[in-house]
Order: structure tokens, then C-alpha cells, then sequence
């Protein structure tokens, strides 16, 4: 699909992967509506990519939100591209030091967030592209985010390995279902990426990070994530896989 003209929706566009993919997106002449938190300064980033960004507050599990931000996003040019990248995590073991178990709550709240809110919107996303008249072959593309968790969570990653490896079980589902509609679906799973989140970690610590990865030995640049996620919307054949991007790292247990 050709990217320059269409309508694209990022999830957790103020930052991070989701940012930089708005940013290449931009670049190749999407007009791209940015989701994310309120509290998120996705207003600040979006004015500063210009005048085809747009940012909308939303919560990625609510549904009436979520439908707002796809109306939104459709409004400038059909919706054919979402690049869901909005999650979170959640450090906790099945049974803690005291040997007591696990808070449910917790678990379930990183569940709600990475799982349901994929789910959530890849629902309305698709809905929206059905609506569509084929582009090439397309009426549109989603892309969801995994993890490497997804295959090799660690020790203390059970709830954000468990909700990163139910979207990559969703994507061949998905794109099976959908396929009737001209949409493709794949997820991208990627490995240890410069992030704000890692930001806050010392300078030692992200280089030794980086060094756990074969080829290339450093941590993932956000924008490699974006030039990926691009290369799906444009190539018409890539459906159904979840794309490790990665550098060849398989995580050890801790």
C-alpha cells in the first residue's frame, strides 16, 4: 500500500516506538492522528510534527474513546493504517519472597491494558477499513506490538510476557478473520529498544543491555521499529506474522 495520502492511527504515539513511527509515517505523507494518555504531552508532540499530526486523549481500553480517535483519524483521509503501540508493564513473580501469591489485580491490570486494549483496537480499526474502498489490494493494514517476552519472558515478566504472547496468538486469527475484508494483520515483537523507558536506567547498565544482542551489539533504535512497520504497510504480502526485530537475542531467564 502506498502510504502517502492515507489516514493512520498510532496508539502511544507521544513517545517511544509509537512516536517515531508517527514521525515516518508524517515523512512519507500520512496524515496521522496520535493516541495516547492525556496526561501523556501527546498535544505538544503532535504540534511539533506539523500540520498533518493530530493528537487525540484516549484510553486505548475504552471503547467509546477508542471509536472517537478512529472517527478522528478518519476524518483527514480514510483510515487504512493503525500501528497499535500503546502497553505497559508490570514487574511481579507468581509467588513473592514471603512465598505469597501473586497480586491478581495487578496480573489482570497489565491483561486489560496490553491484551484487551489491542484487542480493542484492532476491533475498531477494523470496522472502520471495512468501510473502505481497496486501495491496491488493501482496504487496510494493523499492526500490532509483541515483545520477544512473547517467546522469552523472564523471571518477574509473567503478566507482560502472558499479554504479549495472547497478541501474537491473535495475529494469524485475525488476519484470517479480516482477510475476507482486504485487511492485513501482523504484529511486530521487538527486543530491548532505546525507549524512554530505559532512559531512565545509568549509561553501564544500557551498555551492557546492549551487548547482550548478537548482531547489531546495542540497543534498538525506535526508528528501526517505525522503517519495519512501514515496510508492512507496504508490502502487500506480509499477513499473519509476527516479526521478531530483535538482532538475533533470545533472553535468558533473568
Amino acid at each position: 500500500m502506498n502510504i502517502d495520502g492515507i489516514g493512520a492511527l498510532v496508539t502511544g504515539g507521544a513517545s517511544g516506538l509509537g512516536k517515531a513511527t508517527a514521525q515516518r509515517l508524517l515523512s512519507l505523507g500520512a496524515k496521522v492522528t496520535i493516541v495516547d494518555l492525556p496526561t501523556s504531552g501527546g498535544q505538544g508532540v503532535a504540534d511539533a510534527m506539523g500540520s498533518n499530526a493530530t493528537f487525540f486523549a484516549a484510553d486505548v481500553t475504552d471503547g467509546e474513546q477508542m471509536q472517537a480517535a478512529v472517527e478522528m483519524a478518519g476524518k483527514f483521509a480514510p483510515l487504512r493504517a493503525t500501528v497499535h503501540c500503546a502497553g505497559r508493564g508490570h514487574t511481579m513473580r507468581v509467588l513473592d519472597r514471603e512465598e505469597q501469591p501473586g497480586s491478581l489485580e495487578a496480573f489482570a491490570g497489565v491483561i486489560q491494558t496490553n491484551l484487551i486494549g489491542s484487542f480493542n483496537v484492532l476491533r475498531l480499526s477494523a470496522a472502520a477499513m471495512a468501510r473502505n474502498e481497496p486501495a491496491e489490494e488493501d482496504r487496510g493494514v494493523i499492526i500490532m506490538t509483541a515483545s520477544v517476552a512473547a517467546f522469552e519472558g523472564q523471571i518477574g515478566q509473567i503478566p507482560y510476557a502472558s499479554s504479549k504472547a495472547g497478541i501474537v496468538g491473535m495475529t494469524i486469527v485475525a488476519a484470517r478473520d479480516l482477510a475476507s475484508k482486504s485487511i492485513r494483520v501482523c504484529t511486530i515483537a521487538p527486543g530491548i529498544f532505546d525507549t524512554p523507558l530505559l532512559a531512565r536506567l545509568s549509561e553501564d547498565v544500557r551498555a551492557s543491555l546492549g551487548r547482550s544482542v548478537p548482531h547489531p551489539s546495542r540497543l534498538g533504535k525506535p526508528e528501526e521499529f517505525a522503517l519495519m512497520a512501514t515496510q508492512i504497510i507496504e508490502n502487500p504480502v506480509l499477513n499473519g506474522e509476527t516479526i521478531r526485530l530483535d538482532g538475533a537475542l533470545r533472553m535468558p531467564p533473568r
